[in-house]
């Protein structure tokens, strides 16, 4: 149902015109649309970002000018794809996925997509990988899509390895509706806002279930 200007009754956001605006200004090619259909094919959950979330990625890694990034759920790959599409010659991605055959897929759609070079997929738990993948920073920007149970600590983990300037992007961040509810993940996705508001200049983006945007201080 399309949100309302209780003033005129006029309706501003109808299905139609948001699968117009889609294919207008986030359209896919060959390579985002094997990936934006992956998990349906292949029995993934159908919980990955939207079309202009993912081309919203794309935009902000480019004007923060995004060399080094690392990705807290990578699911079948597609804002993967979206992001390394947006970084220079000689940029990278890091990837995280807790489930062995999602990152399988994921890798099989970068390469496919011509990108598979410049991500590098990391299977299981985040937290185990987060000592060596620091290696590789400071960061330009940190993505989070994954259990919304360990937000915060993804978030604590996001704010000591970006550079001042770096972009923190937290998807899910109203927590599907359920963000002022007294449930732990609730309470973890409300610190990671938090603890965000201190360490970051911060905006929350109203796309369909939050986005969580900050610039490093």
């Amino acid at each position: 149902m399309a949100d309302a200007d209780s003033r005129t009754g006029h309706r501003y956001a109808t299905p139609d015109i948001l699968a117009w605006v889609d294919r207008l200004h986030a359209g896919h090619d060959p390579g985002l649309a094997q990936a934006f259909d992956a998990p349906a094919l292949h029995g993934l959950p159908p919980i990955q970002v939207g079309m202009s979330e993912g081309k919203l990625l794309t935009l902000l890694l480019r004007m923060v000018g995004a060399r080094r990034v690392v990705e807290f759920g990578t699911l079948a790959g597609y804002s993967a794809l979206r992001m390394a599409r947006a970084l220079p010659a000689g940029g990278h991605l890091w990837s995280l996925e807790l489930d062995p055959r999602h990152a399988e897929v994921a890798r099989e759609n970068l390469w496919a997509a011509g990108v598979g070079d410049r991500v590098t997929v990391l299977g299981g738990p985040a937290l185990d990988a987060l000592p060596g993948l620091a290696e590789h920073g400071p960061f330009d920007a940190v993505f989070l899509d994954a259990d919304k149970g360990r937000y915060d600590l993804y978030g604590r983990w996001a704010a000591a390895q970006l550079r001042p300037g770096g972009l923190l992007l937290v998807d899910n961040a109203y927590f599907f509706g359920g963000l002022l509810e007294a449930s732990p993940d609730a309470a973890a996705v409300r610190r990671c806002h938090e603890e965000a508001a201190e360490a970051f200049d911060t905006v929350c983006i109203p796309t369909p279930d939050g986005l969580l945007l900050g610039l490093r201080r």
